[in-house]
């Protein structure tokens, strides 16, 4: 329809024209100049228009084209007042126009959708270009790196270098482990990479996952199906040997009452007999004592939770250790903040972690000069409780950090090694942590941290 309008436009307005091409050629030949100068204004200014009518529609066009080429989906052309041979023309640009601010509405809301996912997630995500600029970077890396802003990846390298080498290092399709210390807090991250290319310029996206927790689970659960199977097969194994042990030491003592002088036997002999026997009975009990108490532990799956207050816990457990440290001449302070603070927590098992970790801590400082330990406890940044072990002892060599909650393992020649790891099974049962920072000749703090939950402290009056 807008072509045929243009066409009979174009049709009137040529007629037009020959009609005064007409007369001025008829009043040239009448030598009338007059009307042949007025016919040649008139076919100017005809001659113009229809140049204006012919290419309205492509100044229109080009108008249009202009304002998508810069993105500018606003305008409006009018539909009702214009030229019968534009409206359509009008209606299909307003229809375009609509298209496209839609799509950018849709895009948008879809950037803004993605982008709130990103920063609800517990998965740190970092982007940079080829240069090492930072083109984007979620709450979740901030937060668990404690770095409030990063515009240049190799700006990294000066806060933390292990991170920043793996970083560099870490091949798109290969993840790997990271052992990482923020803020005096030790944590594993996972890390993955992937490349990609948007607009012409490269782009590397990593992404990493704080897996200490779950890596903790996982080595906890194994140690303890295999202290399971090793503690069925000594207790399968020393029961008999003790028992024989018994029976021979009895059979021994009765054949010594029975005898008469003079001896058959030699008596030094039969009585170092009996007291290896009685070694041997003596040793094997014990053994399966530590092997019942350990299996008795491992039991525990799943704590009584119940809500503490932290401060009657302390004195519990001070009361129960005051005169042991006493005699040591150790000193123990305490303290809670703020004083009401709460504790969702086993109560049995959370004295039992405490008296474990205060213990470590008296061998600890023996010999030193002044020695002390410190039983804290304060809600940590993210509103979750954290109570603190700190001792200021020999400390514990940083080759054996690692090491220290691994069951039987332990630097203390009359200790059994499962203190420490009883402890870190305990806070995982409880969803936790511990943690531990030593320094040798220093001392050491052990730090428990509990999931936030709405009941740490007691609403104010």
């Amino acid at each position: 329809m807008t072509f045929k309008r243009l066409e009979i436009g174009i049709f009137f307005r040529l007629l037009g024209l020959l009609a005064l091409l007409y007369g001025a050629v008829y009043y040239v030949n009448q030598a009338s100049y007059v009307p042949v100068l007025f016919a040649g204004l008139l076919l100017i200014a005809l001659v113009l228009e229809l140049a204006r009518y012919v290419t309205r529609s492509n100044k229109e066009l080009a108008s249009f084209i202009l304002a998508v080429k810069y993105r500018d989906f606003s305008q409006h052309f009018n539909e009702a007042h214009t030229n019968p041979s534009l409206k359509q023309l009008h209606e299909a640009f307003n229809q375009i126009n609509n298209t496209f601010r839609q799509l950018s509405a849709e895009k948008e809301a879809q950037f803004t959708y993605l982008q709130t996912v990103l920063e609800l997630i517990d998965t740190g995500i970092i982007s940079y270009d080829a240069e090492g600029r930072v083109e984007w970077v979620n709450e979740s890396f901030k937060q668990t790196l404690e770095l409030p802003y990063l515009h240049n990846i190799h700006a990294l390298q000066k806060r933390h270098a292990v991170l920043y080498d793996a970083i560099m290092q870490l091949a798109p399709g290969s993840p790997v482990v990271v052992k990482l210390t923020v803020e005096q807090k030790a944590m594993q991250l996972l890390l993955s990479a992937t490349a990609f290319k948007l607009h012409g310029r490269s782009f590397t996206l990593i992404a990493f996952k704080n897996v200490s927790h779950a890596l903790d689970e996982t080595e906890t659960e194994a140690w303890q199906k295999l202290l399971r199977v090793m503690t069925h097969e000594i207790m399968n194994s020393v029961a008999p040997i003790a028992s024989l042990a018994d029976t021979l030491r009895r059979h021994v003592r009765l054949e010594k009452e029975k005898a008469t002088e003079p001896f058959s036997y030699d008596p030094d002999l039969l009585d170092d007999v009996e007291e290896g026997i009685r070694i041997i009975q003596h040793r094997s009990e014990g053994l399966l004592n530590f092997a019942q108490v350990y299996r008795n532990f491992s039991k525990i799956t799943t704590p009584l939770l119940t809500t503490i207050y932290v401060q009657e816990l302390f004195n519990s457990i001070q009361a129960l250790l005051t005169r042991q440290l006493t005699e040591q001449h150790t000193e123990l302070l305490i303290s809670v903040q703020p004083p009401d603070l709460l504790l969702q927590a086993d109560s049995r098992l959370m004295e039992q972690v405490l008296i474990n970790l205060i213990l470590n801590a008296a061998h600890a400082v023996q010999n030193r000069p002044h020695p002390q330990i410190q039983l804290l406890a304060r809600m940590g940044e993210k509103e979750q409780v954290v109570l603190e072990v700190l001792d200021n002892g020999t400390g514990i060599p940083a080759d054996l950090l690692d090491s220290i909650f691994i069951p039987f393992f332990t630097t203390h020649s009359n200790g059994s090694g499962i203190g420490l790891s009883l402890a870190k099974q305990i806070m995982h049962l409880h969803k936790g942590s511990i943690q531990v920072q030593s320094i040798e000749g220093v001392g050491s703090v052990f730090r428990l941290e509990f999931q936030a939950t709405a009941d740490n402290k007691l609403p104010k009056a």
